[in-house]
């Protein structure tokens, strides 16, 4: 295998592999910010070792074992400083520290390491940015520059965020443990923040060559039915879980034979996973129940079930969508939450009332690099005739999108606009 076929299946593995690696260090040595750092030299032997060895049969496997070896020699040294500097009669500032026993801690089996790592991750002692910002950084795998796009922040903005959150974890000497109430229902609204951002990575990747990331969606998923288990009377987990259940319902049909976008008004809805709707409907009403139906994600969830049960585009209700974007707005007001609402109204009233809407959107700061308010405004005026001005719009789209298959779409939309010109 070429090093650089070797290194795509490094970073496969890594984006995988990563978020697991980091709880079980992290659960070991019960501190996030070293967890991470082990897990980092471990990738980086991965890299200097697997394009001459192969990559193993089991790499994840693999790369616990390196990490591992690293944590046993830094607590080792940590060890040997300390006994220096105590035979030197001084005074050392760091805890005392054994090596642990990896192999049993390892197989310890005392609830889920991800989901510990998530709550603590989004401990109170960090703002809600540093939260999210630190949380999709170890869970999600996403670089700094993925997650400064998920917010619209800048790059830098989120780096600092990551070191100090870190940092002040460390300082903070949190534990790694799932919190007791009431301290969980206080960090609730910021894990359920932090996997629905994981899972839109999966969803629509902001970056790279994949249009979507499947182990993203699965590994959110996956800690939403976690949750929703732990916390069974809090509506907005069921409601976000259903919103979880039902996007995902839907990844076949989001991707084409080659790997393009399918968007969802071209999807084959025969493709749409029957079971994963239930799940997400079944969920929903759980949240209704509960009295949640007007939360945030349990409003975004009914407007993914007024999707799933049209059996064709047309049967889609969009004035009950456009009346659920109101309440969103509401309850979550932002610009993007505007944008989508525009979509709707374009859908249910006309393209000319959606592009009044985006037109107005058009000098909000923080959507000037936001790919999908040109793509949104370019269809509008697509389906109003005005084919120049969308292939323009479908172009800056383009410019500003760093997914390579959605840019292929967007340019596709373009070169459609500017054949109907002649």
């Amino acid at each position: 295998m070429a090093a650089s076929d070797t290194h795509n299946v490094i970073d496969a593995v890594w984006r995988i592999e990563a978020p697991k690696l980091i709880a079980g260090l992290a659960h070991i040595v019960r501190d996030v910010g070293l967890a991470e750092d082990l897990a980092q030299e471990a990738l980086l032997a991965a890299l200097e070792k697997w394009p001459e060895s192969g990559v193993p049969d089991n790499p994840a496997a693999w790369l616990m074992t390196a990490a591992k070896n690293r944590a046993m020699d830094y607590f080792r040294r940590a060890q040997l400083l300390q006994r220096k500097h105590e035979e030197l009669g001084r005074e050392l500032h760091v805890r005392e520290l054994a090596v642990p026993d990896f192999d049993t801690a390892l197989d310890d089996d005392i609830g889920d390491d991800l989901l510990r790592l998530i709550f603590t991750a989004c401990h109170p002692v960090l703002s809600a940015e540093a939260r999210a910002a630190l949380t999709l950084r170890l869970l999600g795998g996403l670089t700094t520059q993925e997650i400064a796009r998920a917010y619209l922040v800048a790059e830098p903005t989120i780096a600092q965020r990551i070191v100090r959150a870190k940092r002040t974890l460390t300082e903070a000497r949190v534990p790694f443990e799932l919190p007791r109430d009431p301290d969980r229902a206080k960090r609730l609204s910021s894990v359920l923040e932090v996997i629905y951002l994981v899972f839109n990575e999966g969803y629509s990747a902001t970056a790279g060559e994949d249009w979507m990331r499947p182990a993203l969606c699965e590994g959110a998923l996956r800690l939403g039915r976690i949750l929703a288990e732990l916390a069974p009377t809090e509506p907005e987990v069921h409601g976000l879980v259903a919103l979880m259940e039902i996007q995902a319902s839907r990844s076949k049909a989001r991707v084409g034979q080659s790997g393009e976008p399918v968007l969802l008004l071209d999807q084959n809805r025969g493709l749409w996973d029957q079971l994963l709707i239930r799940r997400g409907l079944e969920a929903l009403r759980r949240a209704e129940e509960l009295a949640g139906a007007d939360g945030p994600y349990a409003v975004q969830a009914a407007i993914a079930a007024c999707h799933a049960r049209a059996r064709t585009p047309e049967d889609t209700d969009w004035p009950r969508i456009v009346t659920l974007y109101d309440a969103l707005a509401q309850l979550t007001p932002s610009p993007i939450v505007d944008l989508n609402r525009a979509v709707a109204v374009g859908m249910a009233f006309g393209p000319e009332a959606g592009l009044e809407i985006v037109d107005a959107l058009l000098s909000d700061a923080s959507l000037k690099a936001y790919h999908l308010l040109p793509s949104v405004r370019g269809d509008f005026l697509k389906k109003l005739g005005r084919l120049s001005e969308a292939r323009a719009e479908f172009e800056r789209a383009a410019r500003l999108t760093r997914n390579v298959r959605e840019r292929n779409l967007l340019l596709e939309r373009a070169t459609e606009c500017a054949s109907g010109e002649r």
